[in-house]
């Protein structure tokens, strides 16, 4: 039997490689395309179990080639499909036990997949329900851990308060009567000018007046007297400030403490009140990861109660504070009443008379006065020196100024430069000079003026000793502060 096209080996150890044109020419195919059934190639996945491991590729269309006899020419297409049906059963791919193998194989796995499915499943569901579980009651602890932190946080915000009320009421009982020492230690300025007052009244009595007598005495020790219970009050004052500083650094810390305990009060409320389906919650990546948080339980509550005990610690020094000024403010009055008593008591003892030396006093004020008219008559002709001593410097500066602008080479330090520069420190030391002079000048009237400002003084002083006594140092001692405005109540 002789066939037609040519002659196919199959192998079995490897496949058949794969040309890379594996068609014949088109004219090859032309003349026997029309009497050939298609022929299908039948796909499998390279990656199942039971595929063999050795493949043939089989050309979609046979080529035709020339036949070798006559005889050849002459089959009809009823011979030749039978042929195509033998071809077929030549080129199977597998045997029946593949196929069998393949079903079992196929079954075997539907069964594990299945299987392996269901279990998991089962595994998923049940690990579910307890995630879930989970997740709720640590929700839940957190949720209860949030509340009492609100809890905690409301006590120590009423402590807080409570305190603060406190604080705030003792600060405003200090700063009253810190008020009350300021009005007190202003009122014994009064009593102290008028002493010091008569001492220097009495002071510009001239020879035999100006004796160290018991009016003397007395008026110096109610200075001492008056000044040692303004040092006292002053440091009271002062303390009283320091005091109040405390208070207020106390009370700034408690304020701070509140306003923070405030603030962290209500983000855990609403953090306490959050739940799944609240608006606003959403993600926050790596927020688990940043530890921001400065103290634990321990240091927190010892925080706060520093905070209280040391305002409580300052409320009770401010309030002994209160005591010693007010106990202060009554010793004082007392003491300042009895030195004015006797003081009076010994000026109305002692009243002299004086009338030494007003001539040779007004002799020297004459000369006073006109060596200050002099002096200013100096100052004057300084002054105008000055000023036109200016117009040359200025005209010499200007000059030098200008040849700056010279060109190049003719920048020349020339004998004009020289002397313009030797000009203007000639002139400019004549003013400094005459400066100098003028400062001296000035010095000497400013003594001449406190001269006599002296002379004038004295004088006055000299022509009426009584008037000082009688007149100056009693007139002023008419009226003295009442106990009421000694101790701040008015």
């Amino acid at each position: 039997m002789e066939f037609l096209g040519s002659t196919l080996t199959a192998t079995y150890a490897h496949p058949r490689p794969t040309p890379t044109n594996f068609l014949p020419a088109i004219g090859t195919v032309t003349s026997s395309y029309k009497d050939r059934f298609p022929h299908y190639n039948v796909t499998h996945s390279l990656s199942l179990p039971w595929r063999p491991s050795t493949y043939y590729k089989v050309a979609a269309n046979s080529p035709t080639l020339g036949p070798y006899c006559t005889r050849a020419q002459k089959v009809s297409e009823s011979t030749m499909l039978p042929f195509v049906s033998n071809r077929t059963t030549l080129f199977t791919r597998y045997t029946p036990d593949d196929w069998y193998r393949s079903n079992l194989t196929n079954y075997q796995e539907s069964n594990t997949s299945r299987h392996n499915s269901e279990s998991l499943r089962v595994d998923t569901s049940r690990l579910i329900q307890d995630k879930y579980q989970q997740i709720r009651k640590t929700q839940a602890d957190s949720t209860q851990n949030l509340g009492e932190r609100v809890n905690d946080i409301g006590f120590w915000k009423s402590e807080i308060i409570h305190e603060l009320d406190s604080m705030i009421g003792e600060t405003n009982e200090l700063t009253d009567m810190k008020k009350k020492l300021e009005r007190a230690l202003m009122e014994t300025e009064a009593p102290l000018q008028v002493a010091r007052e008569c001492l220097f009244h009495r002071e510009k009595r001239m020879g035999i007046d100006l004796v160290h007598d018991e009016v003397e005495a007395e008026l110096l020790t109610e200075v001492d007297n008056i000044l040692c219970c303004q040092e006292r009050m002053k440091l009271h004052l002062d303390k009283a400030v320091a005091q109040l500083a405390a208070n207020r650094a106390a009370q700034h810390e408690l304020e701070k403490d509140l306003h923070d305990k405030q603030v962290a009060h209500r983000i855990d409320d609403k953090c306490h009140h959050l739940r799944n389906t609240s608006d606003g919650v959403s993600y926050f990546r790596g927020v688990e990861r940043v530890d921001a948080t400065v103290s634990v339980p321990e240091s927190w509550a010892k925080f706060t109660d520093d905070n209280l005990l040391r305002s409580q610690s300052e409320r009770a020094a401010s309030a002994k504070l209160r005591d010693d000024i007010q106990n202060l403010l009554v010793v004082t009055a007392n003491e300042m009443w009895n030195q004015f008593n006797k003081v009076n008591l010994a000026l109305t003892n002692r009243i002299a008379e004086t009338a030494d030396a007003k001539s040779k006093i007004q002799v020297h004020l004459a000369k006073t006065l006109q060596e200050i008219f002099l002096t200013e008559m100096t100052i004057a002709s300084i002054r105008k020196a000055i000023k036109d001593k200016s117009a040359f410097l200025k005209v010499a500066q200007t000059r030098l100024d200008e040849r700056t602008r010279r060109p190049n080479i003719e920048l020349c330090r020339d004998m004009a430069q020289l002397r313009l520069v030797n000009e203007v420190y000639e002139v400019d030391d004549t003013i400094q000079t005459l400066q100098r002079r003028l400062r001296e000048a000035e010095e000497t009237l400013q003594s001449l003026v406190h001269t006599k400002a002296t002379l004038e003084h004295d004088l006055a002083v000299k022509a009426n000793t009584l008037y000082i006594d009688q007149e100056k140092c009693m007139g002023m001692r008419k009226s003295f502060p009442n106990t009421l405005r000694l101790v701040g109540y008015c």
